[in-house]
């Protein structure tokens, strides 16, 4: 009966990502292609966009520890994470749709741009776009943020058992991960096919943006219907304050720690990816060549997290992270040197695609166990609170790819560019640099950090759970 439990709370945990990853990719990957290359925007308002995008993922990433305050004080008959995941998930979605509709605004910054106005003319003709836009970002990044700290702060609350938390994990990861890939091998072919029935890429584009918002609904309720918490395992606690709030994440020193490393790691992460198809594009020729690319590494990275519990068994965390960041490094030096060669490109994806899958686990391995450190530590525990730091983490990873790209696409003159043959030899180098050498020294960067500062081996945690039970926080005989 408990391993029934144990399956029914890992399948469906992990199902309802699916369509989460789908919807969280569509915008942090694909929003700005839709931006520069579909609705075609000048560079002024690139500019504009862009450095709002920037500063609002930094304000808002700054507002994801208050949302894990607000589900960690959540006291509801269907449990402290479903109502967050519900309310997040749907708003999400509305504010997603909104985005990627054409409401006209940008007729008067084109037509601006037509006659030969200057830059600062036609910006003030598309701020009305950049101001509706921002808000429906805005408001999708906050609701979003709540459903992504509920969903995933609801993981460390189904067990405390290691091996079963990376079964739990790495399940949902390859999910997370069917999801992304489904939508970045999708998304050109569909959007082309939708584009061309409805006799307008935006409108492709929108029909597309609103499957996805059904899919993450739809996928969200296995979690929102399936998934059962355990009751009586964890002693009941007040609600946290604001101040506590601090208290609990300046207080976690290996909460602190984890945090660096992760932003380091996604930071170089996320910007190659949103690189990607604008690379296929510009500096390779072949957009179509993009979804080949993307099903390659989406295999690749799959079948290393399939694979990811059975290596964890044989080789410590420690080692397994240096092994994948080795693969990383190798992957991203053979990248930047490579020839337009799919053998090459494909080999370096391969490379940087299968580390990345076993640090991703690692990282939520990490925050995980951080969490019954903080409670033993500072005494009260506080799931969501400590997983605030993960959406944090993405946002200000987003927010800087976000940047790096824009900008990239404006100083190396792809988003001026009518053809591929438009980009100079320099512009190329600049991206590449932007997309793959940057990346590479923070991930590292990272990885030294974690290494020299992470404390929390198996032998530690087993202390730290052996602790909690003796002093009554944990009841082994409420997990099930």
């Amino acid at each position: 009966m408990e391993k029934n439990h144990e399956t029914r709370n890992r399948v469906f945990f992990g199902l309802g990502t699916i369509g989460r990853d789908m919807f969280y990719a569509m915008v942090s990957m694909f929003v700005m292609f839709f931006i520069s290359d579909v609705l075609d925007v000048h560079n002024a308002t690139l500019a504009l966009v862009t450095t709002m995008l920037v500063g609002l993922r930094v304000f808002d990433a700054f507002n994801d520890p208050i949302m894990g305050l607000i589900v960690d004080n959540t006291r509801s008959r269907f449990g402290k994470f479903k109502p967050g995941m519900l309310i997040g998930g749907v708003v999400g979605a509305v504010c997603m749709v909104f985005m990627f509709m054409d409401l006209g605004l940008l007729d008067n910054a084109t037509q601006a741009a037509l006659s030969g106005a200057s830059d600062s003319t036609i910006a003030n003709a598309s701020i009305m776009f950049v101001v509706v836009f921002g808000i429906c970002y805005l408001l999708w990044d906050i609701f979003f943020g709540l459903n992504d700290i509920a969903y995933w702060s609801m993981m460390p609350a189904l067990t405390t058992n290691q091996k079963e938390r990376e079964r739990i994990g790495s399940f949902a990861r390859i999910c997370a991960n069917i999801g992304l890939f489904a939508l970045v091998v999708g998304i050109e072919p569909i959007t082309d096919m939708l584009g061309v029935a409805t006799g307008s890429a935006k409108q492709g584009w929108f029909i597309f943006a609103l499957i996805v918002a059904f899919l993450m609904i739809g996928f969200q309720a296995f979690t929102l219907l399936g998934v059962k918490e355990p009751k009586g395992y964890f002693k009941e606690e007040e609600s946290t304050s604001v101040l506590e709030m601090f208290r609990v994440i300046i207080k976690n020193d290996q909460l602190l720690w984890v945090a660096v490393s992760m932003s380091l790691f996604m930071i170089g992460y996320m910007t190659t990816t949103s690189f990607g198809l604008h690379f296929f594009t510009w500096v390779y020729g072949d957009s179509g060549m993009y979804s080949i690319f993307a099903a390659v590494l989406g295999l690749s990275q799959l079948s290393a997290l399939a694979i990811f519990t059975q290596v964890s068994k044989r080789v410590s965390r420690r080692k397994l992270y240096t092994g994948a960041t080795i693969l990383v490094v190798a992957g991203y030096v053979l990248f930047f040197f490579a020839p337009m060669n799919m053998v090459f490109i494909g080999a370096a994806g391969i490379l940087i695609f299968v580390g990345q899958a076993f640090i991703q686990m690692l990282m939520l391995m990490f925050l995980t166990d951080t969490i019954e450190y903080g409670q033993w530590k500072l005494g009260k525990r506080n799931e969501s609170i400590t997983f605030s730091i993960q959406p944090l983490i993405n946002k200000l990873g987003g927010a800087i790819a976000t940047g790096m790209l824009g900008y990239t696409l404006i100083i190396s003159g792809i988003n001026a560019a009518r053809t591929p043959e438009d980009v100079t030899a320099e512009g190329i180098t600049s991206f590449k640099v932007a997309m793959l050498l940057l990346p590479l020294i923070v991930i590292v960067v990272g990885y030294i950090i974690n290494m020299l500062k992470f404390k929390i081996d198996d032998k530690k945690y087993a202390e730290i759970l052996a602790a909690l039970e003796a002093r009554g926080d944990i009841n082994k005989k409420g997990q099930n």
